[in-house]
């Protein structure tokens, strides 16, 4: 016997004539679908409210409720406007089959129905939806690493700007020239590190390379923070905000890749430097947090963030204000992304409203065995 390829897929069916629905869902259910049976357009509504099916089998004919009204009733549902529909009839009027097709439905099958020919149509419908979801979700995720390495990309390369800048203009300091020079230096490599580290994420994603999981990554956070002033200490005075930086007494080591935690706070330092007002002031500082963990915190004395907008804060394609001080340039994937970065890694990233006025956004990772800072 030829080998068929396991079936798979949610079907609703429906018809009036129990016979009829008994015979259908036997011989789907023998071919391994999972089906859902209902006998009037009530009924079917009612089931609807579950999981969404991946095809129809609708009678056409029905009382009360006949199977045009009840595929438009479902199709103002989420998720079914794009389940195909396969209507059953014993109908051969031209007309009333044309209606079908202009109703959305796929396909028609008439009464009495030769089994091999409704198992060939439902086989051939689910497989061209089962298709057309997996490609969505292929494309649904590129784009989503394309938002990502697009946002990652952007904080190094406006460092650079900056930098290229700041040696064009006529009265540069000449001592600040080597400082310039190491800013694009530096964030050259981290683009560079960040697209390396994709492309290794892609290939482990795809079985084209075994990886042990990153459970040993690990970060110092006095070094996060020497990191984070030594690239933006220039950005922040040209944006007139003082930078402080409260440090701990020993270093503390935490559960996240160096390159990595240096991405999230750089988000924060951004916020900072897009949305801060002139001659504000951001101070950076490591401390003890929950027991096990420890703390990387931001925060300035600005005027925060409405408690009308904080729910919003976390939400992909969410910007701080109204006004996009980046003219453009910010995606608003920022704090979202580095949310989810932070949770991957077993910590929390939260924003608070600082005592006395301000904002404050706290990373919190857990504490991890590193071998000895440089510190």
């Amino acid at each position: 016997m030829p080998h068929r390829t396991a079936r798979t897929g949610r079907i609703l069916v429906v018809d009036d004539q129990s016979a009829n629905v008994r015979v259908v869902t036997a011989l789907l259910e023998r071919h391994g679908y999972v089906v859902t049976a209902a006998s009037s357009g009530k009924d079917a509504l009612q089931a609807a409210t579950g999981e969404v099916p991946d095809l129809l089998l609708l009678d056409m004919m029905m009382p009360g409720m006949d199977g045009f009204e009840l595929l438009a009733a479902l199709r103002e549902l989420p998720g079914f406007r794009q389940v195909p529909t396969v209507f059953l009839t014993a109908a051969q009027d031209r007309d009333l089959l044309l209606r079908a097709f202009e109703a959305g439905a796929v396909d028609y099958v008439t009464k009495p129905f030769m089994p091999e020919e409704l198992l060939a149509r439902v086989d051939a419908h689910l497989g061209l939806k089962l298709t057309r979801d997996r490609l969505e979700r292929v494309a649904h995720e590129r784009q989503e690493l394309v938002n990502l390495v697009a946002h990652d990309l952007k904080n190094p390369l406006t460092s650079v700007l900056f930098a290229s800048e700041m040696l064009s203009l006529p009265d540069c300091k000449p001592e600040r020239v080597p400082r310039y020079i190491e800013i694009i230096d530096g964030s050259t490599r981290d683009a560079l590190g960040y697209i390396r580290r994709y492309l290794e994420s892609q290939e482990r994603a795809s079985g084209a390379k075994a990886t042990a999981a990153t459970s040993t990554a690990c970060s110092w956070l006095l070094e996060t923070l020497a990191w984070l002033v030594s690239r933006y200490k220039l950005q922040l005075e040209a944006k007139g905000l003082r930078l402080q930086v409260g440090a701990l007494e020993r270093d503390a080591c935490v559960a996240i890749d160096a390159l990595v935690l240096r991405q999230v706070a750089e988000n924060l330092v951004t916020n900072a430097l897009k949305y801060a007002r002139d001659g504000g002031e951001l101070e950076l500082l490591a401390r003890p947090g929950a027991p096990g963990y420890w703390q990387l915190v931001a925060q300035d004395r600005g005027p925060g963030i409405p408690a009308s907008r904080q729910r919003e804060l976390f939400k992909p394609f969410q910007r701080l204000t109204e006004v996009d001080p980046a003219n453009g340039l910010s995606s608003g994937l920022g704090l979202s992304l580095a949310r989810q970065i932070i949770a991957d890694a077993g910590g929390q990233l939260w924003y608070e409203d600082r005592e006395g006025g301000g904002a404050r956004f706290v990373i919190e990772l857990p504490e991890a065995a590193c071998s000895t800072s440089a510190n």
